[in-house]
């Protein structure tokens, strides 16, 4: 394996605000890895909305920082207790604690990594773990969805919206999926949204239409604001609001008693928690690349961006326009 160098590219924020804060810098230090961390070369790196709560000031952060929070590459050096025996030379993909990924090397804890299969690419691979763990967390864990169960996916055409369709119809639940446009109600369609909402349909009619005036068990909210009040008028008695996202914005606060009125359960989970330790975190991942490899479901890159474009890649992501899974290569 070639030798290490001392400086690489990467992409840093020193002051929160638009997608121009985002600045790409060519002497960045590589960093050196603590005991228990791994240093991986990174080939693809993910990009996702919570990096730009994080860029935005949503969500605080340290500055300096490099954002970025997922990414697959090949570990070239490894701490010195490598607790789980990776190798120097593994293809693996991981979650890191904080921002760091939008880089040429990463340092990141060996805890929430995994070795990729020789099925896998690797661009599939950084395409899948962040926002596949969220979806297949929240199918799991924030409401253990049944068979026969109604769900509504809100923006069923965006990254962790089209893994909530492919997951939820893999294990026999009935999709209801909105989207802002006639071309995502499409791909929302064909992912498994077995009803679609179009952006100039009254959602609330809409699902008491398909469901009989019963509402649905559960809805998966990743737009936040402009949703959220949606979103609760259109769940049944003991349904489930899964509040996951603020794509729109930070839904208001809300009155405890009015869960009352439906024994509304309400939650607003992070995957994080879900997979905070070792074995809950390779579970998961086993079970995500199960549903890739052996069940076929899709995972749908929107396109992979240069590094040096992650303005770019921020600017679509917020437009609502695009559908899966943007990528960074970070070679």
């Amino acid at each position: 394996m070639p030798p290490i160098p001392k400086l690489m590219h990467g992409i840093l924020i020193s002051k929160l605000g638009s997608p121009e804060v985002l600045e790409y810098r060519t002497d960045l230090p590589i960093p050196v890895p603590k005991d228990d961390e791994i240093l991986v070369e990174n080939e693809f790196a993910g990009v996702n909305y919570i990096d730009t709560y994080f860029r935005d000031g949503t969500y605080k952060t340290s500055l300096p920082a490099i954002l970025g929070r997922e990414a697959a590459g090949k570990i070239v050096t490894l701490g010195s207790s490598n607790p789980y025996n990776f190798r120097i030379g593994d293809r693996v993909v991981y979650m890191h604690d904080s921002n760091a990924t939008y880089s040429e090397y990463t340092a990141t804890p060996s805890l929430r990594v995994f070795k990729i299969s020789d099925g896998v690419e690797s661009s599939t691979a950084a395409a899948s773990l962040l926002q596949g763990l969220t979806a297949l967390t929240l199918i799991r864990e924030a409401h253990p969805v049944k068979e026969g169960e109604w769900a509504l996916v809100h923006a069923a055409a965006g990254g962790v919206g089209l893994w909530l369709c492919q997951l939820l119809r893999a294990v026999g639940a009935r999709v209801i999926g909105t989207a802002s446009t006639l071309e995502k109600l499409e791909i929302a369609r064909s992912a498994g949204a077995e009803w679609v909402v179009g952006p100039k349909e009254d959602i609330g009619d809409r699902v008491k239409s398909i469901t009989g005036d019963e509402g649905v068990h559960v809805v998966f909210d990743g737009v936040g604001k402009s949703t959220f009040d949606i979103s609760m008028g259109c769940l049944r008695r003991k349904g489930s609001m899964v509040s996951f996202g603020n794509a729109s914005g930070v839904a208001e606060p809300v009155a405890l008693l009015r869960l009352g009125q439906k024994n509304i359960k309400l939650t607003r989970p992070v995957v994080n928690n879900y997979v905070s330790t070792r074995e809950e975190f390779v579970h998961y991942c086993t079970e995500l690349f199960k549903f890739i490899v052996d069940d076929g479901i899709q995972v749908k890159i929107h396109k992979i961006y240069p590094l040096k474009d992650a303005v770019q890649a921020h600017t679509d992501l917020e437009s609502r326009k695009t559908m899966g899974k943007l990528l960074l290569r970070c070679e």
